[in-house]
């Protein structure tokens, strides 16, 4: 068994080697004329500026989570932490960076070459993303594993990695979505609605930031959501197989997300060879491919190496990923069908009504995930214990390589589209363009749907294995039972502390965009000629003021994710801290699924109208579901993704200062 440690982070070498090769391949393509060039330089100028300074914060955060790991828990738990944080922080990176170059090539490919080449450009840039997502993962947890020998004792300092990992990502999906959202909502309500000229107009000085915000949000912050997520779920499953002292239910997880990784690459192969279909088939060819091969694996993998075990610990496996397609069709259905249709018709009546019904869409979408969530624990468990639902996590996540990449794959289109219009590429361009971002509209729903129940998982069993870290710490059971005053306040106020984020982050982008909106308004009436598109507008100062805006605001948060659990563990107890883990699970899980999905609904209802449904563009029934857009945009893109990974820097905290408690 020890000469099969070296597997895992080798095949995340490999996966790298093969995210560099799409990378050339994606340079390879021509990057447009002059004007193109230059909007899609100012593009990834400003997002390589925002995460240059989100680094500088986040190095001073993670320095001291290292210093305070050492002198708590060890060398072994720093030298994990340190990794997990350079890993989470590398995907990010990496994944943002491709995207920026692939957005310019797809659209000069739209105008060039036609839908086809576009489509392989687009899913190209977003494929970087999810090989780096996965390969990473491999690299940096596997390569640790291998480190500590796959000893029960030492292999238990890995859990630092998930730390140092979901601190990265909580700063990453805070401090990206509090910039594209001041970016997003400032830039629609005083160019589309004051100044009534389309979106993406390059007259309006926060369309360059609003870009930006694509990739410093919707790639960088969401890579190092599922990377945490991903992590969190073979760390967890790895911490439960350690208190059984089974090296290979130890190793399983790691050789999972390997299969996993080929069975991603597979099914990028499988897209580029159906990419003269139709976008959306194309894509969902290549995702439930790569999971029938990858399911395929697993059962062969299962059985060589645990032997009679492995029939049950594959159901689980097979459990997790037939819930995570099913809570993506779902969410796919509240955000892109007849909810949507019934948001956009109570537009008629005013934005009070859009409000209303988009609230009561996301409310209703909740309830199905939340029992097939429910279904995964419950069937999991049955079959393998505490250590079922953290292999169901892994189940689910293993093919995190494409359907990290097919959600990357619409902030490129989305780019492309943005492109197009600020350099007059042309109606049929912009045609093509618009085709692809429609798709990567429900790819990224689909995708929010997804990361919600993967971490809703993960968190659930780190949270596991946190409960039998205390219990076998203590040579005996660890029991959270609802009768206990100690179990019941921290659920109290495990609960609570969801809703003090979401009214954080959502404070945060309110005050963010109203500086945004006085810049834009400012710049239209003191710059001379810029209404009439005789001037240039000073997109550098819109980005500033969103990277300003972000950075400042993105620290609380964090602070209180990962100072929580330290101060009710040592305040409290682990009872207490159990508890509190479990109502912040639930309040999480269904703040997310909430968020995302009405925000979701109300953006693809403007969409559904400025299509020409109900007046099209230009009516009051568009200006009603322009509000709810507005509205939707911090729900499904800071305050919802951000739950994600509250609930794991929470749960993963929780386990690393176990043995203290």
């Amino acid at each position: 068994m020890s000469s099969m440690l070296i597997i895992p982070p080798l095949f995340g070498m490999a996966g790298l080697l093969v995210a560099l090769f799409i990378y050339f391949v994606v340079l390879r393509y021509d990057g447009g004329t002059d004007k193109v060039k230059k909007i899609a330089d100012q593009i990834h100028l400003g997002a390589m500026v925002f995460m240059r300074r989100e680094y500088s914060y986040l190095f001073l955060f993670v320095s001291v989570l290292i210093v305070l790991s050492y002198l708590a828990l060890g060398l072994n738990t720093a030298i994990a932490v340190t990794a997990g944080a350079i890993s989470s922080s590398l995907a990010g990176w990496l994944g943002m960076f491709s995207a920026t170059k692939a957005n310019s090539r797809t659209a000069t490919a739209a105008a060039n070459q036609g839908a086809k080449t576009a489509l392989s450009i687009a899913f190209y840039g977003g494929s970087i993303m999810g090989l780096c997502v996965a390969s990473l993962g491999l690299v940096g947890l596997g390569g640790l594993y291998f480190y500590f020998g796959g000893d029960p004792d030492t292999a238990r300092a890995i859990e630092g990695f998930g730390m140092g990992a979901s601190c990265v990502a909580l700063f990453s999906r805070v401090g990206g979505g509090i910039f594209t959202k001041s970016a997003d909502v400032g830039a629609d309500l005083v160019g589309k609605i004051e100044a009534g000229i389309p979106e993406d107009d390059p007259r309006n000085p926060g369309v360059i930031a609003d870009n930006v915000g694509d990739n410093v949000g919707d790639v960088a912050g969401m890579g190092s959501d599922i990377f945490e997520s991903y992590c969190g779920a073979m760390i967890a499953s790895i911490a439960i197989a350690a208190t059984l002292d089974d090296s290979g239910r130890m190793l399983l997880p790691l050789a999972l997300a390997s299969i996993g990784l080929i069975s991603s690459i597979l099914g990028i192969l499988i897209v580029k060879a159906a990419s003269s279909l139709n976008a959306d088939v194309a894509l969902r060819t290549g995702t439930i491919g790569s999971a029938v091969i990858f399911i395929i694996i697993a059962f062969f993998m299962t059985q060589s190496m645990l032997g009679d075990d492995g029939i049950n610990v594959w159901l689980a496996v097979l459990t997790g990923a037939v819930g995570g397609v099913l809570i993506g069709l779902i969410t796919e259905y509240y955000t892109g069908s007849k909810p949507v249709e019934d948001i956009a018709k109570s537009g008629e009546t005013g934005p009070a009504t859009v409000m209303i019904t988009g609230l009561a869409v996301g409310m209703q979408s909740v309830v199905i995930p939340i029992l097939v969530l429910a279904s995964i624990i419950w069937i999991s468990t049955y079959l393998t214990g505490l250590y079922g639902v953290g292999i169901a996590a892994v189940g689910m996540l293993a093919t995190v390589g494409i359907t990290m990449a097919i959600d990357a794959y619409g902030p490129v289109a989305d780019n492309a589209g943005g492109i197009a219009e600020m350099a007059g590429m042309g109606e049929e361009t912009r045609k093509i363009t618009d085709s692809l971002d429609e798709v990567g509209n429900s790819t990224a729903a689909i995708g929010k749907g997804f990361a919600i129940g993967a971490a809703a998982l993960a968190a659930l069993a780190i949270i596991a294995a946190f409960v039998e870290t205390i219990a076998h710490s203590r040579g005996g059971e660890f029991v959270l039972l609802i009768s206990d005053p100690k179990v019941l306040v921290g659920m109290f106020i495990g609960i609570s502390i969801p809703f003090l984020i979401s009214s954080i982050t959502m404070t945060a982008v309110g005050d963010a965009a109203f500086e945004m909106i006085n810049e834009i308004r400012r710049q239209f009436k003191e710059i001379p000629g810029l209404l009439e598109g005789n001037a240039e507008p000073d997109t550098a100062k819109c980005v500033d003021i969103a990277t300003s805006a972000a950075l400042k605001r993105m620290l609380l948060p964090g602070i209180i994710a990962v100072s929580a659990p330290a101060i009710v563990g040592f305040g409290l107890g682990a009872e207490s801290l159990g508890g509190m883990l479990g109502g912040g699970l639930i309040g999480c899980v269904s703040m997310a699924l909430m968020m995302a999905n009405a925000g979701g609904a109300w953006d693809n209802a403007k969409k559904y109208i400025e299509k020409g449904n109900l007046g099209g563009k230009g009516t009051d029934t568009h200006a009603a579901a322009v509000v709810g857009d507005t509205v939707g945009d911090p729900f499904k893109d800071t305050s919802g993704p951000s739950m994600n990974i509250l609930i794991n820097v929470m749960a993963i905290v929780s386990l690393v200062i176990s043995p203290l408690l």
